[in-house]
């Protein structure tokens, strides 16, 4: 039993890292501290400043633990590294870890290149971005496709190299040619050096510059050549006109702010690029009542550039917490001076209060459509309830699978649908025990089993006040069970609930010659469902949802079983190390395919483990 009050005692009070976990030993949630003594405290003093979210994760923690580090700058890396890891319930995550695109040029080649690319690396090129709207990026793209006739291929292309015949891209004057000679290097960087012009946001440069030529060829009665110019200049209006020009500085900034509610809030992000809008994002943030918006907007801070492969000089924010240990770490991450900046007034104040402005009718729109699916949700369930012909509405549906290949590593999964929207939280995995082989009805009634032998127990101890309700895994009951088999799984789990008295619809999946669900069989008989009804598309859901929770943990535990029963014969590498590497390369063929030096990248892989990894592999290969 975890002794709080000892623990408590004795917290350091130094700098670190907390991680607080479940009764299940999950973590739940990682914070950082400059004294951890006094800030994992505060979890278990008087709740009345506590906001709701802390209230509810304070009731779930089983246990703490933590670490110590130098200084809060390494507890602020260590804690973005964790989160990123565990990915913590209750601490807030952003759920597209998206990698924007860049235009790349790449000016350190004799006739460069204008691509698109998602990686930024030090390679000697210039890179522009990101762009957050992709369509802009490929739009802006065309345009210089459009104006400026430069080479796609991936070939070396030295000046004074051997000839070679030109591509189609020549002929229908889409490029120079430059593999044939056909323009020098000085020509061809002219081009170059407009299309930096026009990614540095001086637009106007080129355009005049088209304007001129357009001129010059209509004097010179060159009238095809000047329709051309008038086609490229109307192409660069256009996509011009859609990036609205806000600033004169052709600085990158990031404007971020935020609105919240009585219960939730919505952080939105407008990225200023060459002084141009040229995208913006949002995050919506459930539950979020009590927590202060400097608060949601620093945790979000670290969460977006934690990840993001670019971080502009100067964000403008609202207010934040911790400003001068953020500035630190993003100025480390970017490699130079980062300003996180609170306008007070002008121009600056005047955009951060319409990023503002935004975020409030995105939440808006959020809710709006979390009621419009809430009532399709409900309709769709009451549907159900009339076919069927239940005495209540399936307010919570509980659906079952089994997977296994031959028989090896047989799991079953459990998955949960409230008021028609799947509950993650109460998702449940079981790996079967006492059935051998590829028996799915025997290892059907074991998991319906095991899940309501836990939901009894834990009802009589909730009542004997042994322990609270919230922290019962199984003691809410389902409304109706869905079975992804026929018949025989149906029975099985109407034995099973026969067994302990209790008193739950079951349906089953009916299934045509081609394995596709036609309906579904209640009290022994056939429901026939339309195939693009309704209810048909909700089943399929659940369906296909509890398929790849219930493939999901088959295929961890298989890789795990192959995984470790080979790297138990490796020296050097123990436990801690299997699971690392388990964890970074997936598979068996990717470690024995990985480098030294992508070893070495696994945090407890030193130089030795990782000869003796490469040592093994390389040994054992003519075995395999």
């Amino acid at each position: 039993m975890f002794d709080f009050q000892y623990q408590l005692k004795i917290l350091p009070d130094k700098p670190g890292v907390y991680l607080m976990k479940n009764s299940l030993g999950e973590i739940i949630y990682v914070g950082k501290a400059k004294i951890l003594k006094n800030r994992v405290r505060q979890y278990f003093q008087s709740s009345k400043n506590h906001s709701e979210k802390v209230k509810a994760m304070v009731k779930n923690i089983a246990e703490f633990e933590y670490i110590v580090t130098d200084s809060e700058m390494e507890a602020l890396i260590l804690e973005c590294n964790l989160i990123k890891k565990y990915k913590p319930r209750y601490n807030i995550l952003l759920k597209d870890d998206k990698h924007y695109p860049f235009i790349k040029v790449t000016v350190n080649e004799d006739f460069p290149r204008v691509i698109i690319t998602r990686m930024k690396v030090k390679d000697g090129s210039k890179y522009y971005g990101p762009y957050p709207n992709v369509s802009a990026i490929y739009e802006t793209m065309d345009l210089i496709k459009k104006i400026f006739p430069l080479r796609t291929c991936k070939m070396t292309i030295k000046e004074g190299q051997e000839k070679i015949r030109p591509c189609l891209n020549y002929q229908i004057k889409r490029c120079n040619a430059p593999c044939a000679g056909l323009i020098s290097k000085a020509e061809y960087g002219e081009l170059i050096k407009n299309v930096v012009s026009l990614l540095s946001g001086r637009d106007s440069a080129v355009i005049n510059e088209l304007k001129s030529k357009m001129a010059k060829a209509s004097e010179e009665l060159e009238f095809e050549k000047a329709a051309s110019y008038r086609d490229k200049i109307r192409a660069a209006e256009t996509v011009m006109e859609k990036q609205k020009i806000i600033s004169n500085n052709f600085d990158d900034e990031d404007f971020i702010n935020i609105y919240s509610d009585d219960n939730d809030s919505c952080v939105q992000i407008f990225f200023i690029r060459a002084g141009k809008i040229v995208g913006r994002e949002h995050f919506t943030f459930e539950n979020t009542k009590g927590q202060q918006g400097e608060e949601i907007i620093a945790e979000f801070i670290k969460e977006f550039y934690g990840g993001t492969a670019y971080i502009p000089k100067d964000i403008y924010i609202p207010g934040i917490v911790d400003n001068e240990l953020l500035e630190q770490w993003l100025s480390m991450k970017r490699g130079s001076r980062v300003n996180l900046k609170v306008p007070q007034k002008g121009e600056k104040k005047e955009l951060l209060d319409m990023v503002g402005r935004n975020s409030k009718i995105m939440l808006e729109q959020f809710k709006l459509k979390l009621l419009s699916d809430k009532k399709n949700n409900i309709n769709v369930i009451e549907k159900l309830a009339e076919l069927l012909e239940l005495d209540e509405m399936p307010t919570r549906i509980e659906a079952y699978d089994i997977s296994n290949i031959q028989g090896v590593d047989s799991v079953g999964s459990m998955i949960v649908f409230e008021n028609g929207k799947a509950k993650n939280s109460d998702y449940r995995r079981f790996k079967i025990n006492s059935v051998k082989g590829a028996n799915d009805y025997e290892s059907m009634r074991e998991i319906l089993t095991r899940r309501f032998k836990h939901g009894l127990d834990e009802v009589k101890a909730i009542a004997n006040s042994e322990i609270s309700l919230s922290a019962g895994k199984f003691s809410v009951f389902p409304n109706l069970i869905l079975m992804d088999g026929g018949k025989g799984q149906v029975n099985i789990a109407l034995e099973v609930l026969k067994e302990f008295n209790i008193d739950i619809p079951v349906c089953g999946m009916v299934k045509d010659d081609k394995h596709n669900t036609r309906g579904i069989i209640y009290n022994n008989n056939e429901i026939y469902i339309k195939g693009n009804s309704e209810i048909m598309h909700f089943i399929t859901r659940i369906q296909d949802e509890v398929h790849r929770f219930a493939i999901t943990y088959h295929r961890t535990l298989r890789d795990r079983r192959v995984l470790h029963s080979v790297l138990d014969d490796i020296p050097n590498v123990g436990d801690r190390r299997r699971k690392e590497l388990l964890k970074k390369f997936q598979s068996i063929d990717n470690i024995r395919r990985a480098s030294f030096n992508e070893l070495l990248e696994t945090p407890s892989i030193n130089k030795k483990a990782a000869e003796s990894i490469i040592s093994y592999f390389k040994k054992n290969s003519n075995k395999e």
